[in-house]
């Protein structure tokens, strides 16, 4: 009872007596008491009086996010409707500004240039469902272009521009886009692919038109012209999709293969914005430095999103870097930075400069901040609060460090598990497998105890449904059955996380045949296959290893070399030239043989656990330094160096 009270109290204090009076939070408490008379251990009461005024928190933030869900979903917003709405409250407030050129776009300017494309869209004949893919490098003109199409209705396909070739042609063939906009500066990629493309897919350029020669050898329009054209007053169509029909795609490396489409509906696009509005504590007057490639959600829907639907200013950078990191926050005066963790670990590794002590950044949101940064990373550059979380673009089971709890990436409450019902379940450790009891479901872990993060899926319910990809069997493959109970359907995160006993959870590690390198999911099939054909078609293993003190895992290659000399320098060469820099192999190592199973499936767990130690094996080892941009023998000191941090990664 004692508790109970100080539930309502502490909502009260808050501000939120309206929903004190609400008959359903009143049930929710008495099952709160009911579950305390039954558990009748003081454990549960300190872990509950521990953890309340977090979970009070997060409880209004899920509230508040799902409320405003239900009222878009019955009024059949969008997110082009959403951002009419922001562009008449702010019409004349800076919205995007190009670190670039410096060029500062209005909300009104945003919404004069979206007008400009979907009227475009709608003169090609183009109608609701069609698919374009956009191909350019980040800049402001990205959101103007996906933005416009969703005014009446298309799609676009959000195209990793690090991509190039096959895993290029892959992404541009399964989004079966109608259309490609790529920007100038990847025409050469572009021209790399155009022979294999369906001859019906019209190719359109944006940007410098000034280098002629790689644009000569392409049948290419001039979208710039195009556009200046076209009216800027908004399209008399009237817009037939609703809150839950699908907004854009963006791709993700998945656990196997190339990667796959991520549908991104429009309830999702606000779900995720709203969380990072409403949890970390971010104002319509905030200014956001986003250097976070928009062909991510992080940045383009957690980053962008705050200026489209809650009237932030939001700064482009084209290209995250380390140098210029604060000065440009104190430049452009903004209070709110996005990172993904090795952005803050390439931060710390920077000389002091002045601008460090001059920017007004209280906010730092992101993912992948390693304890042994956080702290340090806070103190140094005096940030007042860390939003950090956990999510994919298309799970339904994103996690939320509401109260800046040092390590973690998010928590379940200990006093309303199923209210936001995600799980930790035990798996089989070599395969992965779920883990069942004798009923048939998965198996709860205990705190401590590691195991494959779920999400129960509610397709009626914006925050519970997985939308899942553009190719249904790999929708399939993330969905489980009879996980919570008996005939329900589970998300698969594919990730390994631990819960600790007051619901704090830390991520641990991926699994699958996925690692995290430099802020991208590197699929190891996906880089065999082009490793393999660059040597002719030879036996190639990649896999993750650990680096102390370093986000994510390295990628390591093992390859079947019978003898001889091994030319290192003109493999990095053909490897640059097939694969984004994030996949290029850190670590090689050269086996007479790779073992495999049965079914000639690589065994890679006795590789990753010997990792690039020269005492482990006789094998070949060699290091990627990028600093001399060269391959380099693994010698016990260079291994030192590598794990003591005095190597450049």
């Amino acid at each position: 009872m004692l508790l109970m009270v100080s539930i309502a109290v502490c909502l009260s204090s808050m501000g939120l007596c309206r929903l004190c009076s609400l008959p359903w939070l009143w049930s929710l408490l008495a099952g709160l008491g009911l579950s305390m008379t039954l558990r009748g251990t003081w454990r549960f009461l300190y872990v509950a009086l521990r953890t309340i005024k977090r979970d009070l928190h997060c409880l209004v933030v899920i509230l508040r996010v799902k409320f405003a869900l239900k009222r878009h979903l019955r009024s059949g917003c969008t997110i082009p409707a959403l951002f009419a709405q922001t562009v008449a409250l702010y019409p004349d407030k800076p919205a995007l500004v190009c670190e670039a050129t410096g060029e500062v776009w209005s909300f009104r300017d945003l919404a004069e240039r979206c007008h400009a494309v979907a009227h475009w869209a709608l003169a090609q004949g183009w109608t609701q469902g069609d698919v374009v893919a956009l191909y350019l490098e980040s800049r402001p003109e990205l959101v103007a272009l996906w933005l416009g199409l969703a005014m009446i209705g298309v799609e676009a396909a959000l195209i990793n521009h690090n991509l190039r070739k096959d895993p290029l042609l892959h992404c541009l063939e399964a989004s079966r886009a109608q259309a490609v906009v790529f920007g100038t500066e990847l025409s050469e990629a572009v021209s790399e692919v155009t022979d294999s493309l369906e001859p019906s897919v019209v190719l359109l350029s944006t940007g410098n038109q000034s280098d002629e020669d790689k644009m000569s050898s392409l049948s290419v329009q001039n979208l710039d012209p195009l556009l200046a054209s076209s009216p800027t007053h908004p399209p008399a169509h009237k817009l037939k999709k609703g809150f839950n029909d699908r907004l854009f795609y963006i791709y993700t490396s998945g656990t196997t293969g190339m990667p796959k489409a991520a549908i991104v509906v429009h309830s999702r696009y606000y779900r995720i914005a709203a969380f990072g509005f409403h949890s970390f504590g971010l104002r319509c007057d905030d200014i956001m430095y986003n250097c976070l490639p928009l062909y991510h959600s992080a940045g383009n829907i957690m980053g962008v999103g705050q200026c489209l639907l809650f009237g932030l200013t939001v700064v482009v950078k084209r290209k995250f870097s380390a140098r210029n990191f604060w000065q440009d926050c104190a430049k452009y005066n903004c209070t709110v930075i996005q990172y993904i963790g090795e952005i803050c670990r390439y931060l710390l590794a920077q000389p002091i400069h002045t601008a460090e002590a001059h920017h007004q950044v209280r906010v730092a949101i992101g993912n992948g901040l390693r304890p042994v940064v956080w702290e340090e990373f806070v103190k140094r550059f005096r940030i007042r609060r860390v939003g950090e979380f956990y999510g994919a673009t298309e799970c339904n089971c994103s996690l939320i460090n509401i109260d800046g709890k040092v390590g973690a990436c998010g928590f379940n409450s200990c006093i309303f598990p199923g209210f936001y019902p995600i799980r930790l379940v035990r798996v089989q450790e070599e395969t992965m497998e779920l883990l069942r009891d004798t009923q048939g479901l998965c198996i709860p872990c205990l705190p401590g105890e590691p195991g494959v993060l779920v999400g129960h899926i509610d397709q009626n319910d914006p925050l519970r449904r997985f939308d899942g990809y553009a190719d249904q069997e790999s929708t399939n493959s993330k969905i489980a059955h009879n996980v919570f109970g008996s005939g329900d359907s589970a998300y698969i995160s594919g990730d390994v996380l631990v819960m600790d006993e007051l619901g704090y959870i830390y991520f641990r590690d991926r699994t699958g045949d996925t690692f995290r390198w430099r802020g991208e999911n590197v699929s190891t099939t996906e880089v065999e296959a082009v490793l393999s054909s660059l040597l002719g078609q030879t036996g190639v293993a990649v896999y993750g290893v650990s680096v102390p003190g370093v986000e994510g895992k390295a990628g390591m290659a093992a390859i079947t070399h019978a003898g001889g000399q091994f030319d290192c320098g003109t493999f990095l060469t053909a490897t640059k030239k097939a694969l984004p820099s994030y996949a290029w192999p850190v670590f090689i190592r050269l086996m007479t043989q790779i073992d495999t199973t049965g079914t000639f499936k690589i065994q890679k767990m006795r590789l990753q656990k010997e990792g690039y130690s020269p005492q482990h094996t006789s094998d070949p080892i060699y290091f990627l330094n990028s600093r001399a941009g060269r391959y380099e023998a693994v010698t016990e000191e260079l291994h030192s160096g590598i794990t003591e941090g005095r190597a450049f990664l």
